[in-house]
């Protein structure tokens, strides 16, 4: 018989919009479009913080959900890779209004939640091909969501790292 879905990741995915939000409000108003120099080490794809926000919001519906949706109606489907550089250009992120943006993911995340609270642990097993991943199953699906959902996560905070450093180099060495 089949397990359900991991409680702590089902939290933690639950737990992301406000974290989300909180680890955005936290980048000064001045640096939601800043852009690091060199992007070495960044664990997360190469966005501003608005960009990050932006970039999770499309990934969510664009991809998530369909995916979802076709691993769970279809026998074994190809589920493709969405290029976030590309969307990024696209929609424009410079550009978008970051509360709408945050508002727009919320919305998205709790239609994730009720895709995900009405599946059975049958259901979790059902396989899809992912493009660039490999075979995997519903529920390793929804953990590569989690997964993307702590990298940007970490992203942020590594730009609030980026911030600061770049502060505290022009701020000159300590006397």
């Amino acid at each position: 018989m089949s397990a359900p879905l991991n409680t702590a990741t089902l939290q933690a995915m639950a737990d992301f919009p406000n974290q989300l939000e909180q680890f955005y409000a936290a980048i000064p108003e001045s640096h939601s479009h800043w852009t690091p120099p060199s992007w070495d080490g960044i664990p997360s794809e190469t966005f501003s913080a608005l960009g990050q926000v932006c970039h999770v919001r499309d990934i969510e519906i664009d991809g998530y959900h369909v995916r979802l949706q076709r691993t769970l109606t279809e026998t074994n489907p190809v589920l493709v890779s969405l290029d976030g550089y590309e969307l990024e250009k696209e929609r424009n992120y410079a550009t978008a209004d970051a509360r709408e943006a945050l508002a727009a993911f919320r919305a998205a995340r709790l239609k994730t939640m009720a895709m995900l609270s009405a599946v059975t642990p049958q259901q979790l097993d059902r396989r899809a091909e992912f493009e660039g991943y490999g075979a995997l199953s519903l529920r390793s699906l929804v953990h590569y969501l989690c997964s993307h959902d702590q990298q940007h996560l970490a992203g942020l905070q590594w730009l609030l790292g980026k911030i600061d450093a770049s502060r505290a180099a022009a701020a000159g060495p300590n006397l």
